[in-house]
């Protein structure tokens, strides 16, 4: 996706990098395992399911290691007709951070590019699999604060049973130094960060959603 608030735009090529192993990425995690008081791996991205073969060959490894596996996604790649990676995949996984942009598929669109009916899916997805999942969702005025689509936000999470923690994110304006250094043009540049606040306010419209959805 190119999410018009994306702050890592350095993370957008699919061909840089550096090639590594799972056992190296082990081998480095349990160099430093006395340092660690709880916890275990997050794999983020960018879109870290774009490697999805990688990412379940290093959670089965960590998981043989009993070390907790967590995978921060924006669901987007998921597809019922290659749901068996996914299945495989989610067997190594403790749990998910689902970045849902908007409930809303059109403006969903407008954000990202792309719809959101793979992101919904994939939700589901994990709860038939009894997975824990954990949502992240980032308010911005004017694009994401309508109080109807964050009501109906929570009333589509609180509908899933394996839903464990909700994490509602002030918009914030700290990607664009990364824009201007890489010569591409910021597309909010004129939308302030959001107080701290809004994204309160933002929240309880949230939960009162998935009230309704567990009330009911």
């Amino acid at each position: 996706m190119r999410c018009l608030y994306c702050h890592n735009p350095d993370t957008w090529a699919t061909n840089g990098g550096t090639k590594i192993t799972p056992q190296e990425v082990l081998r480095d995690f349990l160099k430093n395992k006395e340092f660690y008081i709880k916890g275990g791996i997050t794999v983020t991205g960018g879109e870290p399911l774009l490697q999805i073969d990688f990412v379940t060959e290093l959670f089965k490894l960590f998981k043989a290691n009993n070390i907790h596996t967590c995978l921060d996604t924006s669901g987007i790649t998921f597809n019922e007709t290659g749901k068996e990676k996914f299945e495989q995949l989610l067997k190594y996984t403790d749990l998910v951070m689902l970045d849902i942009k908007h409930i809303d598929t059109h403006k969903h669109k407008t954000l990202t590019g792309h719809g959101n009916e793979n992101v919904l899916s994939f939700a589901k997805f994990c709860e038939k699999q009894k997975v824990d999942l954990w949502i992240r969702y980032v308010v911005i005025e004017g694009y994401t604060d309508s109080p109807g689509d964050l009501f109906a936000l929570g009333k589509f999470i609180g509908s899933l049973k394996n839903l464990k923690a909700l994490d509602v994110i002030p918009y914030h304006t700290l990607g664009v130094t990364k824009y201007e250094q890489m010569g591409i043009e910021y597309p909010l540049k004129n939308i302030p960060a959001l107080e701290t606040k809004k994204a309160i306010l933002a929240k309880e419209d949230i939960l009162k959603g998935i009230y309704t959805a567990r009330n009911n």
